[in-house]
């Protein structure tokens, strides 16, 4: 199981000597062995304990370049099926060692064994592409605004007009679950109504993501309750929840489309120590999400293009593939996932964002939507129109000429 880790900086009471590369070598040699030992077996000094048939499970570094590190673990350290086990090994006590300055995981590569002791997505991009009937082009959708305060009423208005004007998904906001000015069972049977109702007036198929994130039971028995309404999918704050919690959710086997939120993702993502965003969707894609949020490239969100769009070895290479993202590459049997682009997003954005990242995604603007001129049904209108001019091949100052929506957008934010 290779795992592939980043020194930023090596270890502390040599750090006066970075900037000689020649000597940097062996220190850097000497922080990745402490990487292994602290993962596996080892420990601060000789183990009387310590037995042949046991050093040969130890991790082994195998390949140093730079200031990458690759690690290979034997699978016999890990747990099948148990996401917390294996994240307390290879994710775990080496960001305190004081050996190091500054770590960051950057990359695993699973063991076909390991990857089959967990469910992977239930639906993936092949099965929410049949669910919405949309073969062939990115889906476009919305977060309720503002985010909190709204009544389950006001609620489902919202997301009416946003599905009228032709967006094909509207989400809860990660920061709303139940609170009492928005009642989680009140607000799905409101929205859910208003789903069908757009649903009939636009021949489209229409998809509503409640917040079912919760303490684990609870999160189970609203997960259920949206089952039972009628409800196709789900969504979860999928940091905040945990590993064990998603996995308990997935493994229910609701048979309804999960949608991941990355929430908090940045308090260990951001910067150069810690883990990145390339390995929290790997994760949560072999556990089974069939979507997640992956940054805008062009918003407001960290996740610039390099971190998005990466393909595995294509990291250290130095290079960009564009048009296409990790999350929808072959991956043994575990179905490509909708990566999602949301964050500060406007129909402005759109055109340079598919050339990025390809067909495969979610493009979801709030106030892009809900902040246009004429309101929120326009504003739908106005996001479905540059996608259209994107899939045309037409600039979207010519389709504005006739189109008001798009201009009017244009005008607001570009």
């Amino acid at each position: 199981m290779p795992v592939f880790y980043h020194l930023f900086s090596v270890i502390i009471k040599y750090i006066q000597i970075i900037g000689n590369v020649d000597k940097l070598i062996p220190l850097y040699s000497k922080a990745a062995e402490a990487i292994a030992e602290e993962s596996s077996i080892g420990t601060w000094t000789d183990l009387k304990t310590m037995k042949p048939s046991i050093q040969k499970i130890g991790a082994k570094v195998f390949e140093i370049k730079g200031n990458w590190v690759k690690i290979a673990y034997p699978s016999e350290l890990f747990e099948n099926g148990n996401m917390p086990q294996i994240m307390s090994s290879i994710g775990g006590n080496i960001f305190g060692m004081k050996a190091l300055n500054k770590l960051r995981l950057e990359d695993i590569k699973w063991p076909e064994k390991i990857m089959k002791s967990f469910m992977g997505p239930k639906f993936g991009i092949p099965g929410v592409r049949k669910l919405l009937k949309v073969k062939d082009r990115p889906l476009v959708g919305t977060i309720v605004k503002p985010k909190v305060g709204l009544s389950p009423k006001e609620h489902a208005r919202v997301a009416y007009e946003s599905w009228v004007g032709g967006c094909d998904i509207v989400k809860d906001d990660e920061n709303l679950t139940n609170q009492d000015f928005n009642k989680f069972e009140k607000r799905i049977k409101e929205t859910l109504k208003m789903r069908d109702r757009a649903e009939r007036e636009t021949g489209e198929k229409k998809v509503y993501m409640p917040n079912v994130t919760a303490e684990t039971r609870e999160m189970i028995k609203r997960a259920k309750f949206v089952k039972r309404n009628g409800g196709r999918y789900m969504m979860v704050d999928i940091i905040t929840v945990g590993w064990a919690g998603l996995q308990t959710l997935r493994n229910e086997n609701l048979n309804l489309v999960m949608h991941a939120h990355r929430a908090g993702h940045a308090a260990f993502t951001k910067g150069n120590h810690g883990i990145s965003m390339l390995v929290v969707a790997d994760i949560a894609r072999l556990i089974g999400v069939d979507q997640i949020h992956i940054g805008t490239v062009v918003g407001k969100m960290i996740g610039g293009k390099e971190e998005v769009s990466h393909i595995g070895e294509e990291i250290e290479k130095g290079f960009i593939k564009e048009g296409r993202h990790t999350l929808e590459e072959n991956w043994h049997n575990v179905k490509p996932v909708f990566a999602v682009c949301s964050g500060g997003l406007h129909p402005g954005l759109v055109q340079k964002l598919v050339k990025i990242m390809g067909k495969n995604i979610i493009i979801q603007a709030g106030g892009g939507i809900h902040g246009h001129p004429k309101g929120t049904k326009a504003g739908a209108i106005a996001m479905r129109q540059a996608l259209e001019a994107t899939l045309e091949n037409i600039t979207l100052k010519d389709y504005a000429k006739e189109h008001k929506e798009l201009g009017l957008a244009l005008k607001k934010w570009s």
